[in-house]
């Protein structure tokens, strides 16, 4: 009795934790497409100061020396970019993806910043679509076999010396 309840406990919690996948990999998207709008700014602006002077990016990038303030700064912009076209590439693959695939990709390669501003304001919701049920269902059943697996283990010694005076 006591063996079935704990793997009942298991097998909820895993799918309550599980069902929010969908929901984080939703809420991770919209905080990377506010990533991307506000880095879309400052690049666009970059690159339109550039193109005013008859620069293309790399051009004024190369401009930017001669003061250490302006060597942090050609330092900042470059990583900058670097970062906006990382995470516009993952928006593009999260936007493409259905909620399975939304979801690996946000596991596999989330951006720590997003990721960490997203896991900081998320709000569990009730997981109304096919995927949440599956995701729900799916986590149910690995808390099960989890638990029995860990009970398996914390037990087993005692199955041995069972067996063993019954022998």
């Amino acid at each position: 009795m006591i063996v079935r309840a704990l793997m009942l406990a298991g097998g909820l919690a895993g799918g309550a934790i599980t069902s929010q996948l969908p929901e984080y990999s939703q809420q991770y998207r919209q905080r990377l497409g506010g990533a991307v709008d506000a880095l879309t700014e400052v690049v666009t602006d970059f690159d339109a100061s550039a193109q005013a002077e008859g620069l293309s990016r790399q051009d004024a990038l190369a401009q930017m020396q001669g003061t250490s303030f302006i060597e942090r700064r050609k330092a900042d912009m470059t990583r900058t970019f670097d970062r906006y076209a990382r995470l516009q590439l993952d928006l593009e693959a999260l936007e493409g993806a259905g909620p399975f695939m939304r979801a690996y990709h946000v596991m596999q390669s989330a951006d720590a910043e997003v990721a960490a501003a997203a896991l900081e304001t998320f709000e569990p919701a009730v997981p109304l679509t096919t995927a949440g049920g599956i995701f729900a269902g799916t986590g149910f059943l690995a808390g099960l076999i989890a638990v029995w697996g860990v009970l398996k283990l914390l037990l087993w010694p005692i199955g041995r010396r069972r067996s063993a005076r019954g022998a």
